[in-house]
């Protein structure tokens, strides 16, 4: 029997692992783990794996409530996290003054992360955001503005990560809080 060559068998698992065949489920916060996931995807960096994103939607696909679990796959402190995500909401429009104070804010609560851990944030118009740390309550930002720039991260079309957004939505439309037209 003929050896495979090895640029043939790790192109192969890069296939595979690319496509999600080795990931491992994500958990979800207990209150919400009858969410249905609507789409999940990898943010990679200059070729780094960085995290695993998961969306879900809690009840109805026009339901409101939705939530995103990112599974880091290298660590970073809570403040590079905030600072990034006060960065990425002025990419999608938000002005910057406001970016920066929501920024500041996220600084307060984001943990530190390393490797294997998750972060969750939980959308309900009726409180706002809440987010999580492997599964621990971390903090609540009420209010849909925060909530439509934060999450926009992700979801909005401005996105800087536009093959992860379309990962995650899968043949769906956004949530109701974006109102996207599909």
């Amino acid at each position: 029997m003929k050896k495979m060559p090895l640029f043939l068998v790790l192109t192969l698992l890069t296939v595979f692992l690319s496509n999600g065949f080795a990931r491992e489920p994500i958990e979800l916060p207990p209150n919400i783990s009858s969410a249905k996931l609507q789409g999940s995807g990898r943010l990679t960096w200059f070729g780094l794996h960085v995290y695993d994103a998961a969306f879900y939607r809690v009840g109805s696909l026009s339901s409101p409530d939705f939530a995103l679990n990112l599974r880091y796959q290298k660590s970073f402190s809570g403040a590079s996290i905030a600072n990034r995500s006060a960065e990425e909401m002025k990419r999608i429009g938000v002005p910057e003054a406001q970016a920066v104070l929501w920024g500041r804010e996220l600084t307060t609560f984001l943990p530190n992360v390393e490797s294997g851990q998750t972060l969750t944030a939980i959308y309900s118009p009726k409180q706002g955001t809440t987010f999580y740390h492997d599964g621990k309550q971390i903090a609540q930002v009420p209010g849909a503005e925060f909530s439509k720039a934060f999450f926009g991260i992700w979801l909005d079309p401005k996105t800087s990560a536009p093959k992860l957004r379309t990962e995650l939505l899968g043949q769906s439309c956004p949530p109701p809080i974006f109102s996207e037209a599909c």
